[in-house]
């Protein structure tokens, strides 16, 4: 019996930690949530209470649910996107010699480290419809005509570009993370597996995948967490002034009801909603995180 209580309390500081620095804001913000705080009551420091009127609000707000499944979707593109390509990349680097592996881990982490304000300028002048790089390379490798194309004409191609640059700026983790995990995989496995005649893709279904797939698990969680929450990217990339209902994120209809319309109470109503949801979505992945620990 003691010794079945020995990880918990190893788990019991961080615990401690993580409720002392999160318990505090999480506690104000659903007090905030079950208030009427606008301008005139942040001056005053003071809210009114409205009980569950600000989540009767949002939930009754058609906005909401369209921004919801629209955010849903956008992460689900993102998170397969970025997963998929990402172990490919950690694949490749993998078989190449170990010079191009160190040039494409070089490459890798020039993206991750730049900061996203700062990759957004960067794409905006690449996508710029006046003079931007990519359109004058796609026409002059002739592959149509993209003499000032916009590319942020529809809410659709915004998103589509907002989805590449998130998958972009994401896939360095994870290439690198794979990379790090591929290297657990036995090789003398590979080599039983191609001698008795397992095609490339029979080789990786059945051995690489079942040994890197905790690793793939808690990156495809993490993602969910970032991808569902995006606010920077999308905000400036598609411009303060283009920002409409039909391209609204999570992130930002949070941000356009809590700081833009300056109802703080609405706004922190979204954020608690934002919560549930992602801790929904990441429950199913941290159930099979278990189960897959228990099989171990």
């Amino acid at each position: 019996m003691a010794g079945a209580t020995v990880p918990y309390l190893l788990l019991l500081p961080v615990v401690l930690v993580m409720g002392a620095i999160l318990g505090y804001p999480i506690y104000n913000l659903v007090r905030l949530s079950t208030q009427r705080y606008g301008l005139f009551e942040l001056l005053q420091h003071h809210g009114i209470p409205v009980g569950l009127h600000n989540y009767g609000s949002v939930l009754h707000d058609a906005v909401f649910w369209h921004t919801l499944l629209r955010t849903v979707v956008f992460t689900i593109v993102n998170v397969g996107l970025t997963m998929g390509i990402g172990t490919l990349i950690a694949l490749l680097m993998v078989r190449v010699s170990a010079w191009v592996r160190i040039l494409l881990a070089a490459g890798l982490v020039l993206v991750w480290s730049m900061p996203p304000v700062v990759a957004v300028q960067v794409w905006n002048w690449m996508t710029n419809s006046q003079n931007g790089v990519l359109n004058y390379i796609l026409t002059e490798l002739r592959l149509g005509d993209y003499f000032q194309h916009n590319w942020y004409e529809t809410p659709f191609s915004q998103l589509g570009m907002v989805t590449t640059l998130v998958v972009w700026g994401a896939l360095p983790f994870v290439a690198i993370t794979v990379y790090a995990a591929l290297s657990q995989v036995p090789r003398d496995l590979i080599e039983a597996a191609e001698t008795d005649g397992a095609t490339a893709w029979r080789v990786f279904k059945d051995v690489t995948v079942p040994v890197i797939r905790p690793a793939l698990l808690i990156l495809t969680s993490l993602s969910i967490l970032w991808d569902f929450g995006i606010f920077t990217q999308a905000y400036l990339l598609i411009g303060p002034g283009h920002i409409v209902p039909e391209n609204y994120l999570m992130g930002v209809y949070l941000f356009q009801e809590g700081y833009v319309r300056t109802d703080f109470g609405r706004g922190a109503a979204i954020s608690i909603l934002m919560l549930v949801i992602v801790a929904l979505m990441s429950a199913v992945y941290v159930r099979r995180m278990l189960k897959l620990g228990d099989e171990a």
